[in-house]
C-alpha cells in the first residue's frame, strides 16, 4: 500500500523526481571519486615529493567538492519540494474521501481515527517519501559503487566488506521485525488519545458542570500513559541502532588498519590505497546506515499507509447510482412509502412502515417521545441514511436514485444540534448559497429573527464566529442556522427541533415570519413543544418507530391518546384551548 500511495500521488511530479535522481547521482559519483584522488596524492605526490602534482590534484579535489555541495543542495531542494507536494495531495485525497462518506460510514470509522489518518498517518508517509528521495537514491549507488571502488583498490581485503555489510543487514532485519507490531499499536493508541482529547474539548462544559475534571484528567493520563509505554518500547529498540552501527564502523576501521597494515608491510598494498579502502568501507557502511534509518521508518509508514488505504478502499454505502434520475418538476413534494430503517448492528428497526406525503404550502409536524425515531425519519429525506425497506421520494423520484447535488439544491435542513463554522456571520450564512448578496443575508436574518443581534455587533455580517459557534448563545446559534437554511431558498425545509432554545415570544415571531417566507415550500418540523406545531396542516404522532396517529391538532386532541398525553404533559387543557384558537396558522 505504501508504494501504491507513492505511485498514485507522486506521478505528476516525475520531472522533480528525475531531477533528484540526476543530482543525487552526480553527488554520489563525486563522493566516490574523492578517495581515489586522495590516494593518488598520497602515493604519487606526497611519497615522491611532487608539489606540482599535489597542487593539481588538490585543485581537482576542491572543484569536485564544490560540485558535490551544489548538487547535494539541488537534490535536497527538489526532494523536499516533491515530498511536500506529495503530502499535500495525499491529505487532500483523504479529506475528499472522508467528506464523501455518509453519516453511516463516518460512524463506522469514528472521528478520532479519521483525524489521525488524515494528519499523523499522512505525515509519516510523507516523511518516508522525503527521506527516500534524499537518501534511498544515493544509498544503493554509494553502496554498490563503494564496493566496486574498494575492490579496485585492493581485492585482498574484500572479505571485510562482505562481513561488515552482512552483519549490519542481519541486525537491521531483526530490529525491523521487532518494530512492525509496535508501530501498529502506536497508531492505534494515537487514535485513542485523539478520541479522549476530542471528547474532553467538546464536552468541557459538561465536565465542569458535573465537576468531573479529576476523572477526565485520569482518563487522559491513562491514554497518555498507554501511548508513552509503547513509544518507550519503540525508543528502546531505536536506541540500540546507533551504538551497534558505530560499533561496526569502529570495528571495521580497526580491522582495515590491522589487516591492511600487514599488507602494506608486506608490499602488497600502498598506503594511499589503504587510506582509500578505509574511506570506501566507511562510505559503504554509511550508505547501509542510511538504508537502516529508512528501514526503521518504513515499518511505521507502511502501517500508516495501510490505514490510509483502508479509507480509500472503503466503499461509500450511499454512492450515486450509475444512471441518476433528475425529477422533471421541482416542487418539493416529499413522500414516504412504507419506509423502515435500522441502524447497522441494531437488533430492532428504528422506523417501521412509515408512509405519508408532504406537499408544497403544507407544514407536516412530527411529535413523539424521546427515541421514537423523529430525527431518524427526518434524516432520510436529504439521504443522510438510506431506507432499509420502502422508498423516500422527492418530486416523484426516489432519493436513492437522485444525484446528491439535486437533493441538496431542493432540501435544506436545520439540525437538532446547530453547528457554525469558524469564520464570520456572512461566511456561515453563505453556506446556503455562496453567491448570496449582503441584502439577501440581511433578509434571511430578518426572517430568522437574528438581524437585531447581528446589527448590535460592531462588524455586522463580518463579525467573527468561533468554531462550533461557541462565542454566541444557543438561541443565537439556532437563529443563524435557520437563516442559513433560508438563504439556500430550498423547496423543502426540514426543522429538527430547531426552536428549542428560543423563548416563546421570539419563537412566535419566527414562526410567523417563516410562514410568510415558506408559503410555497414544503415544511417538515420535528418539535418537542406542542405550541410549535399547533397550526400544522398534518401532525404525525410517532411511537416506537411507527405512526400511531395523524391529523390536525384539534383532531388529535379528540382521537389520539398518545397525543393527548404529550399535550397534557406540557400545558393544561385551558391553555391548549386558548393556544389552539390563537396559534392556528402561525406555525411554519
Amino acid at each position: 500500500m505504501l508504494l501504491t500511495l507513492i505511485r498514485r500521488y507522486s506521478a505528476r511530479y516525475w520531472p522533480w523526481i528525475l531531477a533528484v535522481v540526476v543530482f543525487q547521482l552526480a553527488t554520489t559519483i563525486a563522493t566516490l571519486y574523492l578517495p581515489s584522488i586522495n590516494a593518488q596524492i598520497i602515493d604519487q605526490g606526497v611519497a615522491k615529493g611532487d608539489t606540482d602534482y599535489i597542487w593539481r590534484q588538490g585543485g581537482l579535489m576542491l572543484g569536485i567538492a564544490l560540485l558535490q555541495v551544489a548538487t547535494a543542495i539541488a537534490a535536497v531542494y527538489f526532494g523536499s519540494k516533491t515530498a511536500m507536494a506529495f503530502g499535500r495531495d495525499l491529505r487532500q485525497g483523504v479529506f475528499r474521501k472522508v467528506t464523501s462518506f455518509s453519516a453511516q460510514d463516518l460512524q463506522r470509522f469514528g472521528a478520532p481515527t479519521l483525524i489521525t489518518r488524515g494528519t499523523n498517518d499522512v505525515q509519516q508517509v510523507q516523511m518516508v517519501m522525503l527521506m527516500g528521495l534524499n537518501f534511498m537514491v544515493s544509498a544503493p549507488i554509494m553502496c554498490v559503487g563503494g564496493i566496486i571502488m574498494a575492490l579496485n583498490e585492493d581485492a585482498g581485503l574484500s572479505w571485510l566488506v562482505w562481513v561488515s555489510v552482512g552483519v549490519l543487514f542481519a541486525v537491521v532485519g531483526f530490529l525491523v521485525y521487532l518494530l512492525m507490531p509496535l508501530f501498529r499499536k502506536m497508531q492505534g493508541r494515537i487514535d485513542s488519545i485523539n478520541g479522549v482529547l476530542r471528547e474532553q474539548i467538546i464536552g468541557i462544559r459538561v465536565v465542569r458542570a458535573f465537576v468531573r475534571e479529576h476523572f477526565e484528567e485520569e482518563r487522559f493520563a491513562e491514554a497518555n500513559r498507554s501511548l508513552t509505554d509503547i513509544s518507550l518500547k519503540v525508543g528502546q529498540i531505536f536506541v540500540l541502532m546507533f551504538p551497534i552501527i558505530m560499533l561496526l564502523l569502529q570495528a571495521a576501521t580497526a580491522a582495515v588498519l590491522f589487516f591492511g597494515g600487514h599488507r602494506v608491510d608486506s608490499g602488497d598494498m600502498q598506503i594511499g590505497s589503504l587510506t582509500a579502502f578505509m574511506q570506501y568501507l566507511l562510505q559503504i557502511l554509511m550508505a547501509v546506515m542510511m538504508g537502516t534509518f529508512m528501514a526503521m521508518m518504513i515499518p511505521r509508514a507502511s502501517v500508516c499507509a495501510d490505514r490510509i488505504g483502508e479509507v480509500f478502499a472503503a466503499e461509500d454505502s450511499m454512492h450515486d447510482t450509475d444512471q441518476p434520475v433528475v425529477p422533471e418538476r421541482s416542487e418539493g413534494v416529499v413522500e414516504f412509502r412504507n419506509v423502515s430503517f435500522a441502524y447497522p448492528g441494531a437488533e430492532e428497526p428504528v422506523l417501521t412502515g412509515i408512509s405519508f406525503t408532504a406537499r408544497p404550502g403544507q407544514t407536516v409536524a412530527i411529535v413523539g417521545s424521546t427515541g421514537s425515531g423523529k430525527t431518524t425519519l427526518l434524516n432520510l429525506v436529504p439521504r443522510l441514511y438510506d431506507a432499509a425497506e420502502g422508498e423516500v421520494l422527492l418530486d416523484g423520484v426516489p432519493v436513492a436514485r437522485m444525484p446528491r447535488s439535486e437533493i441538496t439544491s431542493r432540501v435544506s435542513m436545520v439540525p437538532q444540534r446547530p453547528y457554525l463554522f469558524s469564520g464570520t456571520v456572512a461566511h456561515n450564512l453563505r453556506f446556503g448559497d455562496e453567491s448570496a448578496s449582503d441584502s439577501r443575508l440581511w433578509q434571511a436574518l430578518e426572517v430568522a429573527q437574528g438581524a437585531e443581534f447581528v446589527r448590535a455587533k460592531e462588524e455586522g455580517l463580518e463579525s467573527p464566529i468561533s468554531q462550533g459557534g461557541t462565542n454566541v448563545s444557543g438561541g443565537q446559534r439556532q437563529r443563524l442556522c435557520i437563516a442559513r437554511a433560508v438563504v439556500a431558498d430550498p423547496k423543502v425545509y426540514l426543522f429538527d427541533d430547531s426552536f428549542s432554545a428560543l423563548d416563546v415570544e421570539t419563537e412566535a415571531r419566527l414562526r410567523r415570519a417563516l410562514r410568510e417566507h415558506t408559503r410555497e415550500a414544503t415544511v417538515i418540523v420535528v418539535a418537542q413543544r406542542v405550541s410549535t406545531i399547533m397550526g400544522a396542516d398534518q401532525i404525525l404522532v410517532l411511537d416506537d418507530g411507527k405512526i400511531v396517529d395523524r391529523g390536525t391538532h384539534a383532531e388529535l386532541l379528540e382521537t389520539s391518546p398518545t397525543y393527548q398525553e404529550i399535550v397534557q404533559s406540557q400545558i393544561s387543557a385551558e391553555e391548549v384551548a386558548s393556544a389552539a384558537g390563537a396559534g392556528t396558522g402561525e406555525t411554519a
